[in-house]
């Protein structure tokens, strides 16, 4: 794991924390690393989680798909963000999403228990890993309050709008790169695919924004 250091140190849930105490903390939080393919299924609906993940290479998707097949992409998990920590606690039930790797990619399993109790060294920057824990998982659940923001609006356009609005500001710049192509990114805003491209067509022709596949410029 010593060539995803760098990764972990700029990741939330090590924020603080020096390279060296990292190393020791991963043997501390009984660390272990898990390749997947493309395709493979890290977590599958109706799974108890038992570990916090940091994905450290590759891309990863949260979907749902119904009855019918139909899919909803929930989120994205990029290099460096964590995932499951909302199904950790004892009685949050079985994972209701799955969580599909897009590329080949490389996670690093954390085992909760160790993370949440005082190890026996009482190192100082265990301490500090809980309380970037807290934060993170805030971060997570004001980002799932912009989705709910996105997906409230009554048509594809204002879905549309809100949603690049939000990732300019993120980006803080009016040309971006979002992480996902046409059909993902309609399941993300739960529309149909076809309406979304003429939508966007449409904005481009009246001057709102440029794009070509996942770059966006707004105007």
């Amino acid at each position: 794991m010593q060539q995803y250091m760098q990764i972990l140190k700029n990741t939330k849930l090590f924020s603080g924390v020096r390279e060296e105490e990292i190393e020791t903390m991963l043997i501390c939080l009984g660390a272990t690393l898990h390749q997947y393919k493309k395709g493979d299924y890290v977590f599958r609906t109706g799974e108890y989680i038992h570990n916090l993940t940091v994905l450290v290479e590759g891309s990863l998707h949260i979907q749902k798909d119904d009855y019918w097949g139909n899919r909803a992409i929930l989120g994205h998990i990029a290099v460096g963000e964590m995932f499951g920590e909302a199904y950790l606690s004892p009685d949050s039930g079985p994972l209701p999403n799955d969580v599909v790797a897009l590329k080949d990619s490389c996670v690093i399993f954390f085992d909760v228990d160790r993370i949440l109790s005082v190890c026996t060294s009482a190192c100082k920057f265990h301490s500090l890993t809980v309380k970037n824990l807290f934060f993170a998982v805030s971060e997570k659940n004001r980002r799932l309050v912009a989705k709910l923001g996105h997906i409230s609006n009554r048509t594809t356009r204002e879905k549309l709008l809100s949603y690049l609005s939000d990732e300019a500001k993120r980006s803080k710049s009016s040309s971006f790169f979002i992480p996902f192509n046409r059909q993902q990114l309609a399941d993300f805003l739960s529309v149909d695919r076809s309406a979304m491209s003429n939508e966007l067509c449409k904005m481009r022709d009246e001057g709102l924004m440029e794009f070509n596949k996942n770059h966006f410029t707004l105007l």
